[in-house]
């Protein structure tokens, strides 16, 4: 069975959250927004990339300091 690979989770997270800001930035458009409309469902979604982000700077880091 193949082990987890938490930093590749947190890298998809990351590259979704930068579409998604990129789409904010330059298009005044909010896709999860769009999607699951301003509910809990989307507080958790951006939840969800903001852990990401602070795992990721977390890993980079642990890895930097090796």
């Amino acid at each position: 069975m193949k082990k987890f690979n938490y930093g590749s989770l947190c890298l998809i997270l990351l590259i979704l959250s930068g579409i998604l800001w990129g789409l904010a930035g330059a298009f005044q458009f909010d896709l999860v927004g769009y999607i699951f409309g301003s509910s809990v469902v989307s507080r958790i979604i951006y939840a969800l990339f903001g852990v990401a982000g602070l795992s990721s700077a977390f890993l980079w880091i642990k890895r930097a300091n090796k």
